[in-house]
């Protein structure tokens, strides 16, 4: 038996209304330094300089997780037969603590580190010396090692894979509800209620009762416009870029700024640097920039802190862009080229039976969601789309 609270905890929360906490050990992860970080931690990178509400972190979203694992393991009785209360522990701490691993500015933090934020959320998880390390082995001495794989997808029980991460997880579903409202946007809307109610576990696959196809067909075409309406936006990506310009500078010039000399070349990152590298130490760094001997690297300082984003041209014509390298002096900072392809973000694709959507029919049978669904059947004839901009200094 797993200790439980002295009484159901709730946090008030805008997608859930609240988020109930009934074991200890999720409790005792919460107030773990560790998970505290994620309060300074954007959840949409640079999106909140193009959405102004969008000031949401890593640790609301990780609640919502946490929240909408507990309601399936709880609500759905496929999944609470399938499971044993150490089962359900793990889960729900690996639903908890899979973004442990994301550092500032959300995804764009991997192109500085060049490691994965899942295999840093498990070296966080795996190291003894960690405050949700040892919240975890209080609770059991196996629990860090079964939480670990749930994130890195390679638990023996398929099916707590599939919660955490599938073509319908409990990630997916909490970050497009919330960054939808926290953006003040609607693409990302979608019945989650009327998903947890026809979700069912059939031989070890997480699938969805036919009744509820259509709030599927919704979610996915909610994901596919918050992708390319919200994540992808070209103003979102100007400023990851004003980063990337900046720590480029940063390492090719003999100066010091204390707390960015950990991202030079051949230094390895402990986890205690990284679990105090949040936004708050990187916009002290920029702010210790403004006052740098160096040109470029102040200009981009003042670029990143009082948004002086790059303007850009989608798919420019070759008299647009040589008119724009005529114009710009040091073309190496202030040029930038990118191609951004929708392949990664079709609406749907069935790779495999891992990145399938099963349907479970009125005659108990599985099926992938493509034979029963004619809207995705036509979305898997979806050709990968390419966008190439150029950013450039206005």
């Amino acid at each position: 038996m797993f200790n439980r609270t002295n009484e159901i905890k709730v946090l008030r929360d805008p997608i859930h209304g609240y988020i109930h906490v009934e074991y200890q050990v999720i409790w005792d992860c919460i107030n773990s330094r560790e998970f505290q970080r994620l309060h300074r931690i954007h959840q949409l990178g640079g999106d909140f300089q193009v959405y102004h509400t969008a000031e949401h972190s890593r640790f609301a979203h990780s609640l919502g997780v946490y929240e909408i694992v507990r309601r399936m393991i709880s609500e759905i009785p496929s999944i609470c037969e399938s499971i044993d209360e150490f089962e359900r522990i793990q889960v729900l701490c690996a639903a908890l603590l899979h973004d442990l691993g994301h550092g500032p500015f959300s995804h764009f933090f991997e192109k500085i580190t060049h490691r994965n934020h899942e295999e840093i959320t498990v070296d966080l998880i795996m190291d003894p010396n960690t405050e949700v390390h040892k919240c975890l082995i209080k609770a059991h001495q196996d629990l860090p090692l079964k939480v670990a794989m749930i994130i890195e997808h390679r638990h023996e029980k398929e099916v707590l894979n599939q919660i955490i991460s599938s073509q319908l997880d409990a990630d997916r579903m909490d970050y497009l509800l919330r960054d939808a409202y926290e953006t003040g946007t609607s693409y990302g809307t979608f019945d989650l209620e009327r998903i947890l109610r026809t979700i069912r576990v059939k031989d070890e696959k997480l699938c969805i009762k036919e009744s509820g196809m259509h709030s599927v067909e919704d979610y996915i075409m909610a994901r596919y416009h918050m992708y390319w309406q919200v994540y992808l936006h070209p103003d979102a990506k100007s400023y990851e870029i004003l980063i990337e310009l900046f720590f480029k500078r940063y390492k090719e010039i003999d100066e010091i700024i204390d707390v960015f000399e950990i991202f030079r070349e051949g230094h390895i990152i402990t986890n205690e640097e990284f679990i105090l590298m949040d936004e708050c130490r990187m916009f002290y760094g920029f702010q210790q920039a403004l006052f740098s001997k160096d040109a470029i690297l102040r200009d981009f300082a003042t670029r990143i802190l009082d948004r002086h984003l790059f303007g850009w041209i989608e798919d420019p014509s070759i008299e647009e862009e040589k008119t724009v390298l005529n114009r710009i002096e040091n073309k190496e900072y202030y040029f930038f080229k990118t191609r951004s392809s929708s392949k990664a973000y079709l609406p749907y694709q069935e790779k495999d039976d891992k990145q399938t959507i099963w349907i479970l029919t009125q005659k108990n049978e599985l099926k992938p969601l493509s034979q029963c669904s004619e809207i995705v059947k036509a979305l898997l004839k979806m050709k990968a789309q390419t966008k190439m901009r150029i950013y450039f200094s206005k």
